[in-house]
């Protein structure tokens, strides 16, 4: 074999390793993202949700401010902000509060939110029983629609974290292929 035979299978055998490698790194970029989040805790990921599996004693002693924010996605035109800017919260108290999302435009649109929580180490401790964040939410032209959103907060939240704020981008999900009127989409469901 001589040797430009032998540069070309080297480099054959490389580009074949390189592309291995990159497949597999993308394979395992969203595992490696989730550890990511949990080790700096970026991203403030819920990880309580739905219904809660024990009971809670309230803290009437200690009171914690739960601040709600709501921003929208460049491209999505909807309205939506939160019924209360604030509540104030005994921890194992249950509070009910809800957002209105209005669609201006002259065309029917799905959303879906997304939550995050600062600080994230406040995360494992905000349970969200009922969110409107659980499943899309239609909204016909020109509709506005209060959504409900239902939360405690742990006991055994830090006695350093005071004020928790919990925020909400809101994404067009609606799909180009066919119009939204066509779509089976349940909307959030209230549990009170």
């Amino acid at each position: 074999m001589n040797q430009l035979q032998q540069r070309n299978r080297s480099l054959l055998v490389k580009l074949l390793a390189g592309t291995v490698l990159m497949f597999g790194f993308g394979f395992l970029l969203v595992p490696l993202y989730d550890v990511f989040c949990d080790i700096t805790g970026l991203n403030g990921k819920l990880q309580n949700t739905g219904a809660l599996t024990r009971d809670y004693e309230i803290d009437n002693q200690r009171e914690v401010r739960v601040q709600f924010l709501a921003v929208n996605n460049e491209s999505m035109p909807w309205q939506l902000r939160p019924e209360q800017a604030e509540i104030s919260v005994h921890p194992g108290e249950m509070m009910q509060t809800a957002f209105t999302a209005l669609n201006p435009t002259g065309r029917d649109m799905v959303a879906q939110a997304i939550p995050s929580i600062a600080p994230s180490e406040a995360a494992p401790y905000l349970h969200k029983v009922n969110c409107f964040c659980f499943e899309q939410q239609p909204l016909g032209a020109g509709e506005e629609r209060a959504m409900p959103l239902v939360l405690m907060v742990d006991d055994g939240l830090p006695k350093y974290i005071t004020t928790i704020t919990l925020s909400y981008t809101l994404f067009d999900i609606t799909p180009e292929s066919s119009p939204v009127s066509g779509i089976a989409v349940e909307p959030a469901r209230s549990v009170l």
